[in-house]
């Protein structure tokens, strides 16, 4: 079985989705294959900064989201002993400190877009399994597995891995990335807000842990807890109730929805923290986006800002390209020069962030 394509992207979170909907808008012949069967995993970044929001803006996203999953958080709070000890306001009177948007509500957006025209094509719970390479070595396209269980190639003149940071189109495509980890791993949980809770974000450290809240639209709250790395299975053998108790010192007003919904291991999702950096972000007719060229750690939310700007740029440079008819070679590598210098300063960013975090909490 063959399809033949524009454009294939392979991944259909934010980045993927977003640079799928933006090309389709100007006629581009677009397919993105998406291995989740239904849009929007649990537990990854959901705050939009100021990058990310101009980026949403720009294009009218924004405004095609569901009202009741915009949420604009008010303050950034930092508690030492039950007391906010720090606050970060907005820059601007009405403005935010970053804003939720539940992955899922964002995609489906993008997705109810991209799907009226025509030259769109989604397909879910696809996985990629290999790449297409002509003689020249250029590469033309994907093989994949549908949902239905089909094999099929799909031709195209460019393939953008946009898959994670477990990238299966940069591990195909044979391009090296170097990782560094942080010194810890994250824990995350998600309850209920208790009644009369502010769209804040509040972090603390407690018993040597640090602990980050972070008010979700439609009436939650998503607990971020930092534990040293690799300690997730020694961590297991200590009581369960030390972790719940730890979280209700250091917020007492959590106390009822912490000791309702958050009751076993299964409660929390544990994401191995660390930042990666690959070689390159280009080869003739493939081209990386988001974490698949740049894995960032959840440190000041930047990674999925970051990602929907590599999407915003690489369609203004694969639409000039198309738009002349030119060979797309040189886009793909322009994405690269204009992005990785700002993105290796986030990332730099990110380390001196955790580095003085503890400087937060002088009083």
């Amino acid at each position: 079985m063959e399809r033949q394509t524009e454009i294939c992207i392979a991944g259909g979170g934010p980045a993927g989705t977003l640079l799928a909907c933006l090309l389709a808008r100007r006629g581009v012949d677009v397919v993105l294959v998406e291995k989740q069967p239904v849009p929007g995993p649990s537990f990854r970044g959901e705050i939009i900064n100021g990058d990310g929001e101009r980026v949403l803006k720009k294009h009218g996203i924004l405004e095609k989201i569901q009202p009741e999953a915009v949420l604009p958080l008010v303050r950034l709070e930092y508690w030492d002993n039950q007391q906010v000890v720090k606050t970060i306001l907005p820059d601007t009177a009405g403005g935010n400190v970053g804003i939720h948007i539940p992955q899922a509500d964002l995609l489906h957006a993008l997705l109810d877009e991209a799907k009226q025209y025509p030259n769109f094509t989604y397909m879910p719970g696809t996985t990629v399994r290999g790449l297409l390479q002509g003689e020249d070595g250029r590469y033309t396209g994907v093989k994949v597995r549908t949902a239905e269980g089909r094999n099929l190639e799909i031709r195209s003149s460019v393939v953008v891995g946009a898959d994670g940071r477990y990238s299966s189109v940069r591990k195909y495509a044979g391009i090296p990335v170097s990782a560094e980890g942080h010194g810890y791993d994250l824990l995350w949980a998600r309850i209920p807000a208790p009644e009369g809770w502010e769209p804040v974000m509040c972090s603390t450290i407690q018993n040597g842990q640090q602990l980050h809240l972070f008010t979700q639209a439609r009436g939650y709250v998503q607990v971020g807890w930092n534990i040293e790395e690799d300690s997730y299975k020694e961590l297991r053998k200590r009581p369960f109730e030390e972790l719940t108790q730890t979280l209700i010192d250091a917020f007492p007003k959590l106390e009822p929805s912490v000791r309702e919904h958050i009751t076993s291991w299964q409660d929390f999702v544990l994401l191995d923290i660390f930042s990666s950096k690959s070689e390159r972000w280009a080869e003739p007719g493939l081209v990386l986006i988001g974490d698949a060229a740049h894995t960032m750690t959840p440190t000041g939310a930047f990674g999925l800002n970051e990602a929907l700007r590599d999407a915003d740029v690489l369609h203004e440079e694969l639409l000039a390209c198309l738009e002349r008819r030119q060979d797309t070679g040189e886009p793909l590598d322009r994405l690269e020069q204009r992005r990785r210098g700002d993105v290796e300063r986030r990332q730099r960013e990110q380390v001196d962030m955790e580095l003085t975090y503890a400087q937060n909490f002088n009083i």
